[in-house]
């Protein structure tokens, strides 16, 4: 099986959550390749791909406009193979949250005109030391919701990895992972 990651970060946590996907994909004996929005210049095949890998994170309530317009201009070709999409955001993390966050994946469906096969709404991190005082105000007071949180290093994580190896197994074959 080969399968293609499409993703985009801003602050590098779906990075870092993409890198998890390609190794865990590896680990199984697939292919895997990754192509990053942010690359303007690079060239996009679907060529010899059977399943699809959408991530990107949310920022100001919208995904990023590059991985938008790849999104939509690729729909014949992610429809043709069976994709996953993961939504990436603070909201997520909170279970009074997670309705906004399935917003923002809506939203980005509505203005995308596409509907993956499968969805996942994934908690991402804050990384203070990437942010100015206005955002670190936005993250604290709009995205936190004034939580008080422990950093270390800068960094809070709220990703949810063992949800993200289960998602991830369940979409490449056909059942969760009983690895912990």
């Amino acid at each position: 099986m080969k399968v293609l990651i499409i993703f985009e970060t801003v602050e590098g946590q779906t990075r870092k959550i993409v890198g998890a996907i390609e190794n865990q994909v590896r680990s199984a004996g697939h292919d895997v390749q990754l192509f990053d929005t942010n690359d303007r210049l690079a060239a996009l095949s679907f060529d010899g791909i059977d399943k699809v890998v959408l991530a990107a994170p949310v920022h100001e309530r919208r995904h990023p406009a590059g991985f938008e317009v790849l999104v939509g201009a690729s729909r014949d070709a992610l429809r043709a193979r069976d994709t996953l999409l993961i939504s990436v955001s603070l909201k997520a993390a909170f279970p009074e949250g997670r309705e906004e966050a399935q917003d923002y994946l809506i939203e980005m469906k509505m203005r995308t005109g596409f509907e993956p096969d499968k969805e996942m709404l994934l908690a991402g991190a804050v990384r203070t030391a990437s942010y100015g005082y206005f955002e670190s105000q936005i993250v604290q007071n709009v995205a936190l919701e004034g939580r008080e949180i422990e950093l270390v290093d800068g960094v809070c994580e709220f990703t949810d990895w063992g949800a993200l190896r289960e998602d991830v197994d369940e979409f490449l074959f056909g059942q969760p992972s009983d690895r912990s």
